[in-house]
């Protein structure tokens, strides 16, 4: 064999051996396309079980507000009120108690109160109401107790300083800036430390009990508060 012949015979086996090199990579890069191929598809899979599941507890947590809304709305329909004629009061009366009245039969009851001659209790009507139901309190005892503090008429000093219940620091009455401001400490403070179990002024639920720390040494305020609750709804 003479040179010419060996040199082809190199040149055939570097050739030979290149194809092969560049069979094996296109096969390998096909068998991790395949691979990546199969990967991504249990990736989307996974995917697609999460998002199933999520709009799953959507829909069960959609489902469970509508049912909740559902009932909050019968409660708000089956709510039954009693009428003006059938409100009734008495000395030992619970005064966490509402009257049970509508707010238009309250705003009807504070307009006809003959005894407000300055308007004071049929202006502060709706705030009055909704500040008895956010803090439970009687309405009639509320306005009742307005009226033995403030008189009828609100006497300038309760007008001057919107302070309707005589609420005192330092021997002055405090002042607020509104009468809103001014009926809402009123109403706080009577729930939160007269009316509620373990406030610092709690005696029980009565006008006697709340008389012995809002008014210890008074002989006659439960009658005069007694007195003006039974002028509204005379």
């Amino acid at each position: 064999m003479n040179n010419s012949e060996c040199a082809l015979k190199i040149k055939q086996s570097i050739i030979i051996l290149i194809v092969l090199v560049i069979l094996g990579t296109n096969i390998q890069l096909f068998g991790f396309s395949k691979l990546q191929v199969a990967n991504n598809n249990k990736e989307e899979e996974a995917q697609e079980v999460q998002i199933a599941q999520v709009e799953q507890t959507d829909n069960i947590q959609r489902e469970t507000e509508v049912t909740t809304r559902s009932s909050e709305e019968r409660t708000v329909v089956e709510k039954q009120y009693i009428t003006i004629d059938e409100i009734t009061i008495s000395k030992d009366m619970d005064l966490t108690k509402r009257c049970g009245i509508s707010k238009e039969d309250f705003k009807i009851l504070m307009k006809n109160l003959k005894v407000d001659k300055l308007g004071f209790f049929y202006e502060n009507c709706d705030t009055i109401y909704d500040l008895c139901e956010k803090y439970e309190i009687n309405e009639i005892f509320f306005c009742g107790l307005i009226a033995a503090e403030s008189g009828w008429k609100i006497s300038s000093n309760h007008r001057n300083t919107c302070n309707y219940i005589s609420m005192m620091s330092k021997g002055k009455l405090i002042r607020y800036s509104t009468p809103e401001e001014g009926l809402e400490a009123a109403t706080k403070l009577l729930h939160n430390r007269y009316l509620t179990q373990g406030g610092s002024c709690y005696y029980g639920k009565t006008i006697s009990s709340v008389q012995k720390r809002f008014c210890p040494n008074s002989s006659t305020w439960v009658g005069l508060v007694y007195g003006c609750m039974k002028q509204i709804i005379k």
